[in-house]
């Protein structure tokens, strides 16, 4: 997917994000039980926003810098998910490894670039 425009860019955000929702969503589905897509784009949106500031802080700092962002990233998923940190972190890596079979099924079509908004890593 090429963003050449200001439009064409939201529209590139807009789907890298729902796709990193249903990563959210389908580890939030398997992990806790959670039902709500709607949560889960509120959730992809913020933990991007977190690992973005996170990340641009301190993610220049080998090793603690990238590993203080997926704390922070996983934090936000606390955060917005019933369980402890062991359950938002599943959730986190679950999200991660549907975001990379979406990706890799869209890419391998042709449809968009391997990459989402609100999945770290993907």
């Amino acid at each position: 997917m090429v963003a050449a425009s200001p439009i064409g860019s939201a529209i590139v955000f807009v789907v890298s994000l729902l796709i990193g929702a249903l990563g959210i969503y389908v580890g939030a589905r398997i992990i806790v039980g959670a039902d709500d897509y709607d949560h889960a784009i509120v959730t992809a949106l913020i933990g991007a926003i977190v690992w973005g500031l996170v990340g641009f802080f301190v993610g220049w700092i080998p090793l603690l810098g990238p590993l203080l962002a997926l704390l922070a990233y996983i934090a936000v998923i606390n955060f917005q998910y019933p369980g402890d940190w062991t359950a938002a972190a599943m959730i986190g890596l679950v999200a991660w490894v549907t975001v990379l079979v979406v990706l890799y099924a869209l890419a391998a079509l042709g449809v968009t670039a391997f990459d989402a908004v609100g999945i770290p890593g993907a």
